[in-house]
């Protein structure tokens, strides 16, 4: 595949995913303020690395998935039961939590590392790549190769480090509606994987 194309669909599909509000958007537009643009940089360049295994590994599951489509079946099986308990998860939390966490101080020394520690927190990321680069194969928009994968990762790295980098440069416009967004994202959360879940189940006992 055209190395261009690849790069230009990562960028897309991590700049759609990054644009959403999550803790990690929260946390470099907290330490934005903090300790200023570049300082967090930092933190991005350790969200963006791991972003890009995570790119890496979401491709190679989703070419082993439609080269396999008699385990589709069982994987979305599973896929719902999980899909069900991140959902009374995310509930659970959002009615528990009374008081606000207080904001926990990041050295600029750790800062990578501790933004590695983050990304590595999203659980939302390979299923999200996989998601959409299942999508790419079976519209034939992306034959999936080592190399291809490499190129998309690179594509997906640039595109969060940008998004992030965006956060991070209007964080003073941005803190009070991200603050009111996050405080609600458990709730959402738990809405958006409720309703797949029950959408899944549906389309299962429906086959």
């Amino acid at each position: 595949m055209n190395v261009f194309i690849c790069v230009l669909m990562g960028f897309c599909i991590a700049s759609l995913g990054s644009i959403t509000p999550s803790f990690l958007n929260l946390t470099v537009v907290k330490y934005s303020l903090r300790n200023g643009t570049k300082a967090t940089f930092y933190i991005i360049a350790g969200y963006a690395t791991v972003l890009f295994f995570q790119a890496n590994v979401g491709a190679y599951l989703a070419n082993v998935l439609m080269k396999n489509s008699e385990y589709i079946t069982l994987i979305q099986q599973i896929g719902t039961g999980i899909l069900f308990l991140l959902s009374i998860n995310f509930f659970r939390i959002y009615y528990t939590s009374k008081e606000k966490a207080k904001d926990k101080e990041i050295p600029k020394s750790k800062s990578y590392f501790y933004g590695i520690f983050m990304s590595l927190l999203n659980m939302m990321a390979i299923p999200f790549y996989f998601t959409f680069i299942s999508l790419l194969i079976g519209f034939e928009y992306f034959e999936y190769s080592y190399l291809n994968a490499f190129y998309f990762s690179i594509g997906s790295t640039i595109g969060s480090f940008t998004l992030y980098t965006l956060y991070a440069i209007v964080a003073k416009r941005i803190e009070h509606k991200l603050d009111v967004i996050a405080s609600k994202m458990d709730f959402i959360l738990g809405c958006l994987t409720g309703v797949v879940a029950i959408g899944n189940l549906i389309y299962l006992l429906s086959k």
